[in-house]
């Protein structure tokens, strides 16, 4: 399995990064950039150096597919969740699994740290969200009411101009298709956004921790408003489930990831989709129009593979 690192301003792949023997679920840049860390299928983590495109270390220890990754806000320690239903907790000095967090009875979709990291926040198929002490490991809290599987969480930035900012409000997305804004010093659910029509796959905060967007298997992508509970924008062109979303750092664009192949550029201020990226598909640009003895299937099996048919 492959990884891709793209040029966003020209539309170019950088890099093909090889290594993977399974499907690439978790990914996660390091606090300063240099660093990628990716979670596998293959059981395994994997760090690449950016600039090189090399596998410089790998982490084994989960029993099952790996599904999140997340670097601490230091840099210094990693957290990975996986269908094994536990959360480890990583020196990325040692490469070393310094803590095993065991409490879920379902397959950990993912971990976020609070932005002073010494929080970790886990989201489950047992539809609950465990908050755990970075040092210690013992579980803080447990928030339920959720309705269906969490298979995305992430905390306010702790720089937010929200003026409901309290560096411990937690966002999270549920195959219930809702998004609940908690409180977890009080363990209270704020708010609920409602709009999406199928499973929410990922969420993230804007850097002004105000705006959020969100990516679904209704094949959009939602901008909310989380101080009115508004959603502002919804962003149609997909055509399968939109599995990630990821604030650019100027703050202006939007990028999204779908199973159809492509990452999307939004403007965020007009909601127009600025450039689509996709990796050369092995037919691409060949035209079958008007080719004799294909099937359907062998025509939808061509063009899924770039073929085209004026």
């Amino acid at each position: 399995m492959l990884l891709l690192l793209w040029q966003p301003s020209s539309g170019q792949c950088l890099k093909t990064l090889r290594g993977h023997t399974s499907w690439i679920i978790g990914l996660d840049w390091s606090p300063d950039g240099q660093t990628l860390v990716s979670g596998s299928d293959d059981l395994t983590m994997r760090l690449w150096q950016a600039s090189t495109g090399q596998c410089v270390q790998i982490l084994e220890g989960h029993r099952s597919w790996v599904w999140s990754v997340a670097w601490s806000p230091d840099g210094q320690t990693l957290a990975s969740s996986s269908a094994d239903q536990t959360v480890r907790i990583w020196d990325v000095d040692r490469g070393q699994c310094r803590l095993c967090l065991e409490g879920h009875n379902n397959w950990v979709w993912t971990v976020a740290w609070r932005p002073d990291g010494q929080v970790l926040a886990s989201g489950c198929d047992d539809q609950k969200i465990r908050l755990w002490h970075r040092q210690q490991g013992p579980c803080l809290r447990v928030l339920e009411g959720h309705r269906n599987f969490v298979r995305t969480i992430v905390w306010q930035p702790v720089d937010s101009v929200s003026p409901a900012a309290t560096g411990h409000l937690l966002a999270r997305g549920s195959d219930d298709c809702e998004i609940r804004l908690w409180d977890t010093a009080t363990g209270v659910c704020l708010n609920t956004l409602t709009g999406h029509t199928d499973h929410i796959r990922k969420i993230a905060w804007h850097p002004d921790g105000i705006l959020l967007a969100s990516g679904a298997a209704d094949f959009t992508v939602r901008i909310w408003n989380t101080v009115s509970g508004e959603c502002v924008k919804v962003l149609q062109g997909h055509e399968g489930t939109v599995w990630v979303v990821a604030w650019s750092p100027d703050r202006q664009t939007l990028a999204s990831g779908s199973t159809d192949d492509t990452i999307k550029l939004w403007d965020v201020a007009t909601g127009e989709c600025l450039k689509t990226l996709r990796s050369a598909r092995p037919d691409e640009g060949m035209n079958i129009t008007g080719v004799k003895g294909l099937s359907e299937v062998q025509k939808a099996s061509l063009q899924a593979l770039g073929a085209i048919e004026n």
